[in-house]
């Protein structure tokens, strides 16, 4: 009995801890962008793109930082490789 109850304990501090580390928190706005940049400024237009698309007002301040609805964030990229390479974008 015990060992069930300390798999579940286990699995779900795993899936909270990665949820986290991938960015799905309250206050961030998360973006998965089709293609993979090496350069930041090529890399902010499409967030920029995608964010307006979304219908967000989006502003980019420079050194990865974003003025989204009047907020400030920071860009984070995480590149996640999930049947091919895809870039994930988050703001915090």
């Amino acid at each position: 009995m015990w060992d069930i109850i300390i798999t579940i304990i286990i699995f779900a501090v795993i899936y909270f801890g990665f949820t986290r580390l991938m960015g799905y928190k309250n206050k961030n706005i998360t973006l998965e962008l089709d293609e993979r940049y090496t350069n930041l400024t090529d890399q902010a237009e499409a967030v920029k793109r995608e964010l307006e698309k979304q219908g967000k007002k989006v502003e980019y301040i420079g050194d990865g930082f974003f003025l989204i609805d009047g907020k400030r964030y920071m860009i984070h990229s995480r590149n996640v490789a999930v049947g091919g390479v895809t870039t994930s974008a988050y703001c915090t």
